[in-house]
């Protein structure tokens, strides 16, 4: 093993490899900061460039390097300007853009960066010392346990909700709903689609998140006549927000476990992993009451947890060869192609490559934090912009984002629908998160209740595993009530 990280550490070091390690990194983070674009789509095109290539590393390098630090630079947006450039900072926005609107813009992407660096190494090392542990345990999941866990999901919706837990779990079965659009991959048959071939494939994520979040923000900012700041000051906030993550480290740690083990299990994705970090930093945290009004902890815990999922992702991908999600699914594309054979080769003949890859995790997140970094304060001044210049920036991001979803006229028609939503929803205080998250477990939810059934009947209910989760998941819908209880029965002693 000694021998083999070595190996691994001076292939990595080599200039070929830092070189496509630094390009991977600047796309990585372009990428992440243009909404709605995403890592998938930018290791799409990369495909036919690295597939020609001879040397593995060089590959593991670029293709690794983008897909390990685009969540670090989206949280730009997310806090900046409440749109998420990823899937994998939609959560950052419930507390990242109201401290950008009271001046403390720099301290949440300082917290960010710095959470981010923390769940990116945590998650390396746990890759490192998982793989030959955890085999047993992916094997003995299948489709009933995978259902709870989409289940354990959404009950995360009323500690998403605030004081509205009604409003909430009503707009998380809409999401639900609004993620049965299209044809059943099942049976083929059409649903709620109305005859139209643009709606065949679903609604995009990218245009629900962007839609409800980014133009509603746009609409508030444009009548409010002002800046996104409220405070026009950065004040000492960039130290600050890395003293948060310091002094909330047990927090950070824990969320880039989370992130970990949502990542570990395919399918779920880091648009889930954000979701479960700030449901249980929510949950846990003692003084919950400013979540979702500009509590710092609300940044970290996401933060940690989007970015030690990439290496989560990597462990049924590498030890498997079952993808962790969409990006691991086109690297996992691009190694077969330069010879690199996923599976128990990995942990054997194969074994520098898999420390290749653990050691461009940690060193292109050092690299991504180091730059957004340096570039925090100059682009947290965009806080200060009129909102004259800023609301234009901002829908040309978002206009963009949506059309790049499928090149259709149709995006952006639907982004005006969602826009619309999204506005009524923020005027009238309905959660707009656990719509969101309705629609990113959704589909999965369907499919795996689907094989579930198909495979077990109603037998599957029964299964020690299924049980276990079933445990956890009114454990965390009833903590929520017990804490409130036990809060005012403090407060009439």
């Amino acid at each position: 093993m000694f021998e083999a990280a070595i190996e691994g550490l001076q292939s990595v070091l080599t200039f070929q490899s830092l070189a496509m390690m630094l390009l991977g990194v600047v796309i990585g983070s372009l990428v992440g900061f243009l909404p709605g674009i995403g890592g998938p789509t930018t290791l799409a095109i990369m495909l036919p460039f690295v597939m020609v290539m001879k040397d593995p590393v060089p590959v593991i390098a670029l293709l690794v390097g983008i897909d390990a630090v685009g969540n670090t630079a989206s949280a730009f947006t997310s806090i900046l300007i409440s749109v998420p450039g990823s899937a994998g900072s939609q959560a950052t926005i419930l507390d990242g853009y109201p401290m950008a609107k009271r001046g403390e813009a720099a301290r949440a992407l300082s917290a960010s960066f710095m959470a981010s660096l923390v769940g990116g190494l945590v998650g390396p090392l746990i890759l490192l010392a998982s793989l030959p542990i955890l085999r047993p345990l992916v094997l003995a999941f299948g489709s009933p346990e995978f259902f709870v866990l989409t289940l354990w999901g959404l009950a995360m919706v009323g500690v998403l909700s605030g004081n509205a837990p009604v409003k909430g779990i009503l707009a998380g079965i809409i999401g639900v709903f609004i993620a049965t659009v299209g044809l059943d991959v099942k049976s083929g048959v059409e649903r709620f689609s109305f005859g139209e071939p643009y709606l065949w494939d679903g609604i995009s994520l990218i245009i629900v998140a962007l839609g409800i979040f980014g133009v509603p923000e746009c609409i508030d900012l444009a009548s409010q006549k002002s800046s996104i700041a409220e405070k026009q000051e950065l004040g000492s906030g960039f130290k600050q927000g890395i003293m948060d993550v310091f002094q909330n480290m047990w927090l950070t740690v824990r969320s880039s476990a989370i992130g970990i083990w949502v990542g570990f299990l395919p399918g779920l994705g880091s648009s889930v992993a954000d979701w479960f970090a700030y449901a249980h930093a929510v949950q846990s945290e003692k003084n919950t009451e400013n979540f979702g009004k500009g509590d710092v902890r609300g940044v970290i815990a996401p933060e940690a947890s989007n970015n030690s999922k990439e290496a989560g992702s990597y462990i049924p991908t590498l030890a498997f060869g079952i993808p962790g999600g969409t990006s691991t699914a086109l690297i996992l594309v691009a190694f077969t192609a330069v010879g690199i054979n996923p599976g128990p080769d990995m942990l054997t003949t194969q074994l520098p490559f898999t420390f290749a890859i653990i050691w461009t995790l940690a060193i292109a997140n050092i690299i991504a934090v180091a730059l957004c970094m340096a570039f925090a304060k100059p682009i947290a001044k965009c806080c200060f912009l009129p909102f004259y210049t800023i609301v234009p920036l901002i829908l040309v991001f978002v206009f963009i984002g949506a059309f790049a979803s499928h090149f259709n006229r149709y995006d952006l028609l639907l982004l005006m629908v969602f826009s619309a939503l999204g506005f009524m929803m923020r005027r009238h205080g309905w959660p707009r998160a656990p719509l969101l998250l309705g629609v990113v477990l959704g589909t999965k939810m369907e499919l795996y209740l689907w094989l579930s059934y198909t495979r077990f009947g109603t037998e599957w209910l029964w299964r020690p595993g299924v049980v276990i989760l079933f445990i956890l998941v009114l454990a965390s819908v009833l903590y929520p009530f017990w804490q409130g209880q036990g809060s005012r029965h403090r407060e009439t002693i």
